[in-house]
């Protein structure tokens, strides 16, 4: 009891503390004085604000600073918004189902305008959430750009106001990738995932320049909901960091769907004419050994949308100033518990460059809540066995090793594949089809399945729970022992032979 009215008085104290903070800084505008907190976060998005908001429930005074809107790339041009439009285009894809399941639904219209009003609604929603949010946990929002000053201890500044704290954050994400227009002509005509969400209309023609989930994702979208759609890419497949079975049945799907697909093509330059963009583009035939190129230009191009990478959003940070170590991408370097070369500094999310997924930068950010400030010296993220989908057509869930990786790593004899492929019975009737197509790959005598890769409808809910079998040592014969669910698609899981 006594320890619970201490920590209650601490509490007291610490808001008490904030408040005069708070109450100094609006009578003196001109205040020059450094204001302190226990927990200085630097981005307002899903790691930076997870760990804030963990960090202040167990005592610590605490502020975010960030310079856009709340809730960072994920809930803004990201996660959120791109399932939305998924979902419309998952909508757009039964359509063509309605007559064979017997229903007569006439001429549809669709309106981009009506979805893209209330989707932006539903974003402007959350924000209010996320703020509100940081209030009801007096949490402390700073609007501005930080900026890493030359003070002795680490110090940011914001709006010409310094602010410190013994723990900084650093949660500020990334940003597309661009090309400058002395890599391609003309590539600022084009737009990235971010400007994806300004559009105020479905473009009639679109090109997609990428092999990547975003790219995949984007353009799966576009064509699904009507624009003509092309998608360039550097080599011949889609996803190529995935495991091999899921990235060639990808490109099979995509040009299955109608969609234009340029295989071992780039983008040489962009120009604009009365009709649109025209895009030039250059493609060679891996299968001839000279360096022949074809050259050919598509017309009257409302979209072009650069989908190759993201970048760390470290511009202005001066993390310099303060001994930061970046590796050769500009990503901060941090080690197992998100220390980075300055005592003192952390970092968190996609601004590190490893497992680039809102989950991961939450999960990370709370760890270190708990271990900064409850004492959980071993707290820190296991980054291993990580779940992810790419919302595609059909969708894909991978969680674990790929094949190849699980090779390199145990040797092809420790290796065993169950792989299969078939119909979802939801297509048995229609003229419309699509594959499901479902890999487990184990190592070892007792078979421990150590990657689970999977296409199909029903892929994104079903990965879940197969993730926690696996991150539990689930064997082969535990899957076997599992009694199926009939007639699902994740009942082959616990068939295979």
């Amino acid at each position: 009891m006594l320890c619970v009215n201490m920590c209650r008085i601490l509490r007291t104290v610490s808001m008490s503390r904030q408040a005069v903070i708070r109450r100094s800084m609006a009578s003196d505008p001109t205040a020059t004085d450094t204001t302190r907190f226990d927990f200085l976060v630097i981005g307002g998005g899903s790691g930076g604000l997870a760990g804030a908001r963990r960090a202040a429930e167990l005592g610590a005074t605490t502020a975010v600073i960030e310079s856009h809107k709340l809730g960072g790339t994920c809930v803004n041009v990201g996660c959120v918004p791109k399932k939305v439009m998924w979902n419309a285009a998952v909508h757009a894809e039964y359509l063509h189902d309605h007559s064979d399941y017997g229903f007569d639904v006439g001429n549809v219209h669709f309106s981009w305008e009506i979805l893209k009003a209330k989707r932006d609604a539903y974003v402007n929603h959350l924000n209010r959430i996320y703020r509100n949010n940081l209030d009801k946990a007096k949490i402390q929002t700073i609007q501005g750009q930080a900026r890493f000053t030359s003070d002795p201890e680490p110090t940011v500044e914001v709006n010409g106001r310094k602010y410190t704290a013994p723990h900084i954050l650093i949660a500020t994400g990334g940003q597309p990738s661009v090309l400058s227009n002395a890599e391609v002509p003309g590539a600022d005509l084009g737009i990235t995932s971010d400007g994806f969400f300004e559009l105020g209309s479905l473009p009639k023609r679109s090109i997609i320049v990428g092999a990547g989930y975003i790219a995949v994702e984007m353009a799966g979208i576009l064509s699904t909901l009507g624009s003509k759609t092309s998608l360039i890419i550097r080599q011949t497949g889609v996803l190529r960091n995935f495991d091999s079975f899921v990235s060639a049945n990808c490109t099979k799907e995509l040009q299955n769907s109608g969609l234009d697909l340029w295989k071992n093509t780039q983008v040489k330059s962009v120009s604009k004419t009365d009709r649109g963009l025209e895009v030039t583009l250059v493609t060679k035939d891996p299968e001839k050994k000279t360096d022949e190129e074809k050259i050919s230009t598509i017309q009257e191009v409302d979209c072009l949308l650069w989908a190759i990478g993201r970048q760390p959003n470290t511009s202005g940070l001066n993390i310099g100033e303060m001994g930061v170590d970046t590796d050769e991408k500009g990503h901060i370097v941090v080690d197992e518990f998100q220390n980075t070369s300055r005592p003192g500094i952390y970092a968190v999310g996609d601004v590190c460059g490893k497992a680039l997924l809102t989950p991961v930068a939450i999960a990370a950010g709370r760890k270190l809540a708990h271990r900064l400030f409850e004492g959980k010296k071993d707290s820190k993220l296991d980054y291993s066995t990580i779940p992810t989908v790419v919302f595609s057509h059909p969708p894909i869930g991978t969680v674990g090793l790929t094949e190849d990786e699980a090779i390199k790593a145990r040797g092809k004899e420790n290796v065993k594949i169950y792989k299969t492929s078939f119909t979802p019975m939801y297509h048995a009737i229609t003229s419309r089809k699509s594959l499901c197509i479902m890999k487990l790959v184990c190592v070892g005598k007792e078979e421990k399945v150590v990657g689970l890769h999977m296409q199909g409808l029903g892929c994104d809910e079903m990965l879940q729970g197969f993730a926690v079998a696996i991150k539990m040592g689930a064997t082969k014969a535990d899957f076997d022992k599992t009694i199926a669910i009939h007639p699902t698609s994740s009942e082959e899981f616990v068939t295979m032979r």
